[in-house]
């Protein structure tokens, strides 16, 4: 198999690094993250300029058809420069529901706003004591007349805090844990009885806790079956997953690659640290775990075109458990590398641990994730 980026892939790499690396130094993230929010509108528009916005969408929704591959490029890329802005948010999760289960309505309302930067998303899903279960939903959609009355919690919502348009999973029949009577519904953020808290996370973005109490929605609300988006919540968020992974990829490597450049210049009796081989050792097993969570990110990503969801999500889980064990040794190793200064909040490298750790728990920790592989009978069954 062939594992080389097309000339097409190389050049839209170069793109998103080449845009990042003039827009997105350590100093310009700080002053990013105190804007209104905790992120650059300026910056969104220079993605949404370059294409990025629209790229996992088909021509005739505006975007360049792009798959997998090409969200695993920005993902990591992203990573490297520690973007704080809503990709994640907006273009993987909100635009992959909008693609995946979508209305051609719902898509000709939402998509050019996604793609022109003019509107964000969010997918407001998780509840209390819900921890990792998508189909842990007691949040209700009541039918009222031809729309819908929701109410209920969600917590931590990615983008929350700025988002225009909520996506929300809904339960419209069944018990709390039933795998049928799930329903995702787009939800203005400044509908009557919506109430948004939001806050500053540990790894710099922000997010949101939110509140539903009697907000109403109409039929046109609902996203595919109101009463069957289990399936496409579990999809879409195996999505996420998958560039969650590209993201540490990204991340781990600029740290490895700026503790290596630390080591060069930081002196120990009266040499550089980095001519001991001890911690050239080290390096080196940093190095390793980096490329074995992206040789585990590039088959996630190969995965996300299975036909069949129980192998697609059985890889997925795979790539997360090697994601999850390469970054909590490279954040480690890197910060302990760096020494005190590895943990103040004036240099980088700490900032990429931050990060790190909170991918590691998003839809799912290592923990999480391996019990799935080993339920479904090991990756190589």
């Amino acid at each position: 198999m062939d594992f080389d980026l097309s000339e097409e892939q190389r050049l839209l790499k170069d793109s998103v690094d080449g845009l990042l690396k003039a827009s997105y130094d350590f100093d310009q993230r700080k002053k990013y993250r105190a804007e209104k929010g905790g992120w650059s509108k300026s910056l969104w528009n220079k993605l949404a300029e370059q294409g990025l916005l629209g790229l996992p969408f088909t021509e005739e929704e505006g975007g360049f058809g792009a798959g997998a591959v090409e969200t695993m490029i920005v993902m990591e890329s992203l990573g490297k420069a520690l973007v704080v802005e809503p990709y994640l948010a907006t273009v993987v999760l909100g635009g992959g529901f909008l693609r995946r289960g979508g209305s051609a309505a719902q898509k000709e309302a939402y998509i050019p706003s996604i793609i022109d930067g003019s509107k964000t998303l969010a997918f407001a899903q998780l509840e209390k004591n819900s921890r990792y279960d998508l189909g842990d939903v007691s949040t209700s959609a009541k039918k009222n007349g031809d729309g819908w009355v929701i109410d209920g919690e969600k917590f931590v919502v990615l983008n929350g805090e700025n988002a225009d348009t909520l996506i929300v999973s809904a339960r419209t029949s069944g018990g709390q844990r039933d795998r049928n009577g799930v329903g995702l519904f787009l939800v203005p953020a400044n509908a009557k009885g919506v109430s948004i808290k939001g806050y500053p996370t540990q790894d710099g973005l922000h997010a949101a806790d939110i509140t539903f109490t009697s907000v109403e929605v109409g039929a046109d609300a609902a996203i595919g079956d109101p009463a069957g988006a289990l399936p496409l919540i579990e999809t879409v968020v195996d999505d996420a997953r998958i560039a969650l992974c590209a993201e540490a990829v990204g991340e781990m490597d600029e740290s490895l690659k700026s503790t290596v450049e630390y080591m060069k210049t930081r002196t120990q009796f009266g040499v550089a640290i980095g001519t001991f081989q001890v911690l050239q050792h080290r390096a080196a097993d940093m190095f390793v775990a980096v490329e074995q969570a992206r040789s585990m990110a590039m088959f996630a990503t190969m995965a996300s075109d299975f036909e069949n969801a129980a192998e697609r999500a059985k890889a997925v889980s795979a790539a997360k458990v090697q994601i999850g064990k390469s970054l909590k040794f490279v954040g480690e190793q890197a910060i302990q590398l760096h020494g005190g200064v590895g943990m103040t909040m004036e240099y980088k490298i700490g900032h990429y641990f931050k990060r790190l750790t909170m991918i590691e728990s998003t839809f799912g920790d290592t923990d999480y994730h391996l019990r799935r592989v080993t339920d479904a009978g090991g990756l190589n069954s």
